[in-house]
């Protein structure tokens, strides 16, 4: 069995010694999804902050994450949710949408950072210094606190949005494409929060539901 690594501070200490002090770590969340917006949070996590549940959002429970993210709130230096809407995924494609929300958030926090770390992309049209991790939510400490926050915020939201297209199941499988979901689309059509530029949706008519009823108008 591989051992899965725990994200550390190693990749923030080092940038610390070449003279930043105010690193941010971003990651998305929703990319995959079928409907509903994509979620981007940025984290500046002091090196004290000692939150050992930190981890890649993907390998905690539901309940760890719960716990987790007031711990991650409460002792950030600074943090923000930055978001972009099903329509602009639909207009601009899902990476230049995830960039457009892994730039809202960043520009949202209440301390900009000097340098900012991400997972597995360098965001573009952005001044501030950007260095791209692979598989950076599992090594990296600020960017697993940033997916961690991103996904409960998102998870939350589809959620909320369950309750206004209800019999999808959009929260239980939070938009993504499930068997579950794939029925759904089948049985009621699409709702206006879904993205219709997936070829899976492509399909289905994008204002078949009404809001709150989940059925044909």
């Amino acid at each position: 069995m591989v051992a899965v690594p725990t994200p550390t501070f190693k990749l923030e200490r080092e940038l610390i010694a070449q003279g930043f002090s105010l690193i941010a770590g971003v990651d998305e969340a929703g990319c995959g999804c079928w409907a509903g917006p994509v979620y981007a949070a940025a984290v500046i996590l002091p090196l004290d902050s000692r939150i050992g549940l930190i981890r890649d959002s993907k390998r905690l429970s539901l309940d760890q994450r719960t716990r987790v993210i007031v711990d991650i709130k409460e002792k950030a230096t600074a943090w923000a949710v930055g978001t972009a809407s099903h329509e602009e995924v639909d207009r601009l494609n899902i990476r230049q949408a995830a960039f457009l929300a892994m730039r809202r958030a960043i520009e949202s926090l209440s301390i900009q950072p000097q340098t900012i770390l991400v997972d597995g992309f360098m965001i573009p049209n952005i001044a501030i210094p950007c260095r791209r991790v692979i598989g950076g939510d599992r090594l990296v400490k600020s960017i697993a606190a940033a997916s961690i926050i991103a996904k409960v915020e998102r998870d939350i939201e589809l959620e909320r949005l369950d309750g206004i297209y209800p019999g999808y199941g959009f929260a239980d499988h939070k938009g993504y494409g499930t068997k579950q979901h794939l029925a759904a689309l089948k049985r009621l059509g699409a709702t206006p929060i879904h993205r219709m530029s997936y070829k899976p949706l492509q399909p289905y008519s994008p204002t078949i539901a009404k809001p709150g009823t989940g059925t044909p108008p």
